[in-house]
């Protein structure tokens, strides 16, 4: 279930659905035509015009870590040294921007205090798990750089499964559109990691079996 094989076609399809759908909501048409947006604005006081400023390059930068993430998965990808070198310092940078842009949008998070603190929550685990992979790529540690960009892109993937798990929760529920909105990212955080850790899991069991072979 966990083979490359079958999931970086997944990742792949989802991640350029994801991008399908971002660019015909909010670039096509405008993010106040969005449900998820026309209800922010029935509160006067949301600060539309300042809030489109901190909106339009979090999901730009965000798809663009996203495709970028998606073809860095790929052994193809590191054929290529300098280019591969290239698009990682573009997916850290888009992620490290995107970091700080955040938390201002946490806070007309949709869903509230509850979705505020699950979308900070998330910015943190998407800060650490690329500064560390960042770090390990810096002391030439290639084996724990892959293994910590695996996981922040299974952070970055989160923004991708959190709708679904959204979907799920809302048809199968009857909680309040606040509450299923946390409880998605949560469990799109959790889920994207604990998938992540067992392919990592999978993949150092297999290692260790092929050096017992050889010796």
């Amino acid at each position: 279930m966990l083979k490359k094989k079958i999931m970086l076609p997944v990742i792949y399809g989802l991640a350029y659905l994801f991008t399908l759908y971002i660019v015909i909501q909010y670039i096509i048409y405008k993010p106040s035509q969005a449900g998820v947006v026309s209800s922010k604005l029935e509160d006067p006081n949301f600060p539309y015009a300042i809030w489109k400023l901190f909106f339009f390059p979090h999901i730009i930068l965000g798809i663009l870590a996203l495709l970028i993430g998606a073809y860095q998965l790929t052994n193809r990808s590191r054929l290529n040294r300098k280019r591969h070198r290239l698009l990682g310092r573009i997916y850290g940078f888009a992620i490290l921007i995107n970091v700080l842009l955040v938390p201002y949008l946490a806070m007309y998070a949709t869903g509230g205090i509850p979705s505020t603190i699950a979308f900070l929550v998330l910015d943190i685990f998407w800060l650490m798990t690329t500064m560390i992979a960042i770090i390990y790529i810096r002391r030439k540690n290639i084996t724990r750089h892959r293994e910590w960009m695996l996981r922040s892109y299974a952070v970055t993937f989160v923004f991708v499964t959190f709708r679904i798990f959204l979907l799920m929760i809302q048809f199968s529920t009857h909680a309040s559109f606040s509450v299923a909105f946390s409880l998605a990212v949560y469990l799109a955080i959790i889920i994207n990691m604990l998938i992540t850790q067992v392919y990592l899991n999978k993949r150092t069991r297999g290692s260790s079996v092929k050096k017992l072979l050889n010796h």
